[in-house]
């Protein structure tokens, strides 16, 4: 991974933040980074190719979405609620409650029993 640009809190952009949260495996991968935990990218099983599935977090992470760490060859990613809330009170909340309504989300973690969400 090469330098990975985290837009500061003030910097958070409203179109840029929806784009990024108007594909289903998007919104899947926010509802599994809800939780608050930091997940490796092997955590994550979403059906659809890695390649696929590391552009879809380099999309949230460059709108501000998310933060990735790499620590060695390990990428770690985690939801940036907080500076969401600040920005956008209520946006995370709304997402996170009409996504489990409509069962949006295709992404579960590795340790997941397979249940996967749609």
């Amino acid at each position: 991974m090469r330098y990975a640009h985290h837009p500061a809190t003030e910097d958070l952009s409203l179109p840029e933040v929806m784009a990024a949260l108007s594909d289903p495996l998007r919104i899947g991968l926010v509802r599994v980074l809800a939780d608050g935990a930091e997940r490796g990218w092997g955590e994550l099983r979403a059906p659809v190719a890695k390649s696929t599935l590391s552009h879809h977090l380099r999309v949230l992470r460059d709108a501000g979405v998310t933060r990735t760490r790499q620590e060695g060859t390990r990428c770690f990613v985690a939801l940036r609620r907080r500076d969401l809330d600040e920005r956008f009170p209520g946006l995370v909340g709304a997402l996170l409650g009409a996504a489990e309504a409509e069962d949006v989300g295709g992404v579960h973690l590795a340790s997941d029993s397979g249940a996967a969400r749609r």
